[in-house]
């Protein structure tokens, strides 16, 4: 199966914005994850400007799904957003 990387590019100000949200964006992660779509995730640091998840699924559309149930893109959090094909040369 398919890695794919979803890279959120989120607002300046996400850290302190997101307490509201983030319980509901963890389950959905969550449940992505013990459905077996959702690997790892998290948002860089130094700055925190993206955040990257790793799905391993049949193909975007699993992913365009959890970005339009993602709290952190319906509240403005994240500004834009990219799904990119993963080559995976080692696991």
């Amino acid at each position: 199966m398919p890695y794919y990387l979803l890279i959120y590019h989120v607002v300046e100000d996400y850290v302190s914005r997101r307490a509201p949200f983030r319980d509901v964006h963890l389950r959905l992660a969550q449940e992505a994850r013990d459905r077996g779509e959702l690997v790892l995730g998290g948002a860089l640091a130094d700055p925190v400007d993206k955040a990257v998840l790793v799905f391993r699924c049949e193909g975007p559309g699993i992913i365009e799904a959890f970005i339009q149930r993602d709290p952190y893109v319906q509240n403005g959090l994240v500004e834009k957003w990219e799904i990119r094909p993963w080559a995976v040369a080692i696991s």
